[in-house]
């Protein structure tokens, strides 16, 4: 995996950092590559119960690098194409490097601090939970360059947002603060320390039944474009699946003797 993104993992919670301190962690064809192999890399691992999203240095992410891609010559352009489209997956490798953390079986928590420009973005939308700093600066920037939002921003902004919001961030590329992300839905919370704040709230996913969690995330991503029939549907064969089993016994237990639980890794 490209050192772009690092990986610490203790205690069932995985510490994601995008790692170009240098660049405010822009887009290069490492970045995205880091990505996409860090979210492949976790959803493989059944001892990963949370995992929290964030970028080292000055901020998330600033966005795509420009002139990383523009300065390639034809010798060092990469055998994988950022439109060619992933196997298995709706997305395209780009798309990738954001969908991945929806996709992922596990609550993703982004910490976001300083910029989240463009793609930046993108990649914090595909959490499952943001905080944001107060003073935070959150861009749909892609207009800037005549473009439209292509890395599956569309797909996670619009059960965020509501339309109207959604095309205005587009239309202008506006710059908004932490805190007016929250007040639009774009964010989940404002702190003063995200990383600290997202962390806390993984370790108290990471204390819950791993098969509830991943089961919890299936079932919520499905609902928002499910039919009504086939949410129901799907509702009842989780649940079906998650009763009486030794993590759904052990929750039981755990509360009625008012002990902490002790959860086996999902298999």
């Amino acid at each position: 995996m490209s050192d772009r993104v690092t990986i610490s993992l203790k205690d069932g919670i995985a510490d994601v950092r995008l790692n170009r301190p240098d660049k405010i962690n822009a887009l290069d064809q490492a970045m995205f590559e880091g990505l996409v192999a860090a979210g492949r890399e976790l959803a493989a691992n059944p001892k990963v119960r949370a995992v929290v999203l964030s970028g080292n240095g000055r901020g998330f992410c600033a966005g795509l690098d420009f002139a990383s891609f523009m300065g390639m010559t034809n010798s060092e352009r990469p055998q994988r194409s950022l439109v060619t489209r992933e196997e298995g997956s709706p997305a395209n490798f780009a798309q990738s490097a954001a969908w991945v953390w929806m996709s992922l079986p596990v609550p993703v928590i982004a910490a976001v601090h300083g910029v989240a420009f463009g793609g930046g973005l993108q990649v914090a939308l595909g959490a499952d939970i943001r905080y944001v700093a107060p003073d935070a600066q959150l861009s749909v920037m892609e207009i800037k360059w005549g473009l439209v939002p292509d890395m599956s921003g569309t797909q996670t902004l619009r059960h965020l947002v509501r339309l109207d919001v959604m095309k205005e961030l587009t239309f202008t590329g506006r710059v908004i603060t932490g805190k007016e992300a929250v007040e639009l839905g774009l964010a989940t919370h404002v702190s003063d320390d995200p990383l600290a704040a997202a962390t806390a709230l993984a370790k108290e996913i990471a204390g819950k039944s791993p098969d509830g969690i991943r089961a919890g995330k299936a079932l919520l991503n499905e609902a928002v474009r499910a039919s009504v029939g086939d949410g129901l549907s799907l509702e009842a064969e989780l649940q079906m699946g998650l009763i009486g089993k030794p993590n759904q016994i052990e929750a039981v237990q755990a509360n009625l003797q008012k002990r902490p639980p002790s959860f086996r890794d999902p298999e």
